[in-house]
């Protein structure tokens, strides 16, 4: 149900190719054992291209499981490379899309210091000084009789980060029951989708824009 599929494929040249990762897809392998994409993709371009020997595919980034949207996979050890810098320094612009219990009328940046507990595999938020610094701002697209739509747009990257956040503030995202929503989704998934992804190519320079559409499931559908 979850295996890779070529109509997920957003983005591809010599160098990139870049994925509509569905919710449930790991991305790179994990204690689970379960297929991830970074494997399939793997399989995949060799049987394409008729690749002798192995194949590169480097993980640039990442996304939460039960998290939709745009993924990045290098090619070339120097796309990856490249890619990892403009990742960590912050020469991206990434925003999601949430669909959040509740109401929200107007936009609003937030911070929290936030703090991943290792065994629960959850973020909390601590006092001042006491986290790392997590920052977001989100604005409302569309509301429905008990959820918004909306858009947030990360300055950090912290671990759960928008999921912690807006549940902190009373809006938990659409079936996310690790962070308080009220039940969970038919498949597993939470509302939360990497819509866009603006960088610059790492061999051409050139300046990209990926968009991913919505899932076309019931748990994005009101």
């Amino acid at each position: 149900m979850n295996s890779f599929r070529p109509e997920q494929i957003l983005f591809e040249d010599n160098h990139l190719i870049g994925i509509n990762k569905r919710a449930g897809q790991l991305v790179q392998g994990d204690k689970t054992g379960d297929a991830c994409l970074a494997d399939e993709i793997k399989a995949f371009l060799k049987v394409k291209y008729n690749k002798p020997g192995n194949v590169f595919c480097g993980v640039i980034h990442r996304l939460d499981r039960p998290t939709s949207g745009i993924v990045m996979f290098a090619k070339t050890s120097k796309a990856l490379e490249r890619m990892n810098a403009q990742f960590r320094e912050k020469q991206t612009d990434k925003s999601y899309l949430a669909l959040v219990q509740g109401k929200l009328s107007k936009g609003e940046s937030i911070r929290h210091d936030l703090k991943k507990n290792e065994s629960k595999n959850k973020s909390f938020v601590v006092d001042p000084g006491k986290g790392k610094e997590a920052r977001l701002s989100y604005k409302p697209i569309k509301q429905f009789d008990s959820y918004t739509l909306v858009e947030v747009n990360l300055e950090t990257g912290r671990h759960h980060q928008i999921r912690c956040q807006l549940a902190h503030i009373g809006h938990p995202l659409r079936g996310d029951l690790k962070y308080g929503a009220k039940r969970s989704n038919d498949d597993g998934s939470i509302c939360l989708h990497a819509a866009k992804l603006e960088f610059s190519h790492p061999i051409t320079k050139e300046k990209l824009t990926l968009e991913a559409p919505l899932p076309n499931t019931k748990s994005w559908i009101q």
